[in-house]
């Protein structure tokens, strides 16, 4: 059966990876009219769960594996969504329509769905396969710091972006002695201005966080079990866990191995669809087009929620092209971060608030004249107008920005008149 513009209904829908991005996907490819089957194919053992939460409220214990879920497997099964969790897909045959997993079985399909999301991005280093050095990606990675947490101990996060951050807090949070080695100059350097980096370094120092910037790891060193870390200069810093959060990388592979166009991720229109008309691709592994940023690939939840709702439509026959801003959060210490944009490119930098002083202030990124990102800390409403304000694209007043005086909302009533 076909839809009104002639998009298979029925048949196998296969989805690649149980992730946000399949999450979203599969009950709306049902919503969208999808008759036949959904099968769902997820290395690890789990429904599809949330991840931000794995550095935060599940790493101190507040949340088991089932709070993490994203759906019930009932929810599922009101959709007649079908999971093959614990399978890998090996390889995929466009011209035949099947995948082949890694048992060497292998399913048809009609329409196909990519999902892979990305990896960690490991190191290379002497002495990172002893024990209680760890990744941090998914629960098990999770369940593995846990067991090597010990109060009082000292841990070190190799990587000061928004993951070692993140965990660096908790960690404190759970008595141990936390350092955070950053071979940039700054932590946070690749997302965020100087001033917000500045305003990060200060506040994990006064939680008691050992900060250390451009420094670099040489080797991990121990007796089976990781004991200390020796830097480039010759500083020895104990450490008996080790988390290593240095980047990602798109799971492309597959795409890659099937003759799908790649680019640092696995290029789709703004329908979510692939090169190939019966595969889209969904989440952090695509490389997409914004219309407010260009081509972008992103590692985000609401780019994976909402791009899934397009490739939903598209797996049906439809367009409803994916245009949302990004956004992205983080949660440290009592601090609240809410991203509104991306800031590449910026040329100017407007704080509202007491950056230096306190925990709450927004940074907003300018260029020419227009806000294009929004660094929101412990201010939600500014958040939720900068958002407003970037997507309409509305030309701004620095100098208003930075006045607290001024109500931003005022902004759009400018425009008005």
């Amino acid at each position: 059966m076909s839809d009104s513009k002639g998009g298979i209904v029925e048949g196998t829908c296969i989805i690649v990876g149980a992730s946000h991005a399949a999450a979203q996907l599969a009950p709306s490819v049902r919503q969208e009219g999808w008759q036949g089957r959904i099968v769902v194919i997820g290395d690890e053992p789990y429904l599809p769960y949330h991840r931000p939460p794995l550095s935060k409220a599940y790493l101190l214990g507040e949340k088991n594996s089932h709070d993490l879920l994203i759906r019930t497997a009932d929810a599922y099964e009101k959709f007649g969504i079908e999971f093959r969790l614990g399978e890998r897909v090996a390889s995929i045959d466009r011209v035949r329509k099947q995948v082949t997993l890694q048992d060497g079985s292998s399913l048809a399909y009609d329409k196909l769905a990519l999902c892979t999301g990305t990896r960690v991005r490991a190191v290379d280093l002497p002495g990172a396969q002893l024990a209680g050095v760890h990744y941090l990606r998914g629960i098990a990675d999770i369940d593995r710091i846990r067991r090597h947490v010990n109060e009082g101990a000292h841990a070190a996060i190799v990587g000061g972006g928004y993951i070692g951050l993140e965990t660096a807090a908790v960690l404190k949070r759970l008595g141990m002695r936390v350092t955070v080695l950053e071979m940039a100059p700054r932590v946070l350097a690749r997302v965020t201005a100087p001033e917000v980096s500045a305003f990060f370094e200060r506040v994990h120092r006064e939680e008691g966080v050992d900060i250390r910037t451009g420094v670099c790891v040489e080797r991990f060193e121990g007796n089976g079990h990781v004991e200390r870390i020796v830097l480039h200069d010759g500083a020895v810093l104990p450490a008996t866990l080790v988390v290593v959060g240095v980047g990602v990388t798109p799971n492309v592979e597959l795409a890659q191995q099937a003759g799908l166009e790649v680019d640092n991720g696995i290029v789709v229109d703004a329908c979510a669809r692939t090169s190939d008309p019966d595969i889209v691709a969904a989440g952090d592994c695509t490389m997409h087009p914004s219309p407010y940023y260009g081509r972008i690939r992103l590692e985000s939840v609401p780019n994976a929620t909402e791009q899934a709702k397009a490739a939903a439509a598209a797996i049906c026959g439809k367009d409803k092209p994916y245009r949302a801003l990004p956004w992205f959060w983080s949660d440290q210490y009592d601090i609240k971060l809410q991203i509104a944009g991306l800031n590449a490119g910026y040329d100017q930098v407007v704080i509202r608030g007491q950056r230096d002083a306190g925990r709450s202030f927004t940074a907003f990124y300018l260029k020419q004249g227009r806000l294009v990102a929004a660094d929101c800390v412990s201010r939600a409403q500014e958040f939720m107008v900068s958002k407003r304000l970037i997507a309409e694209g509305v030309a701004v007043d620095a100098a208003r920005l930075g006045n607290e005086d001024f109500p931003l909302k005022s902004m759009f009533e400018t425009v008005q008149q």
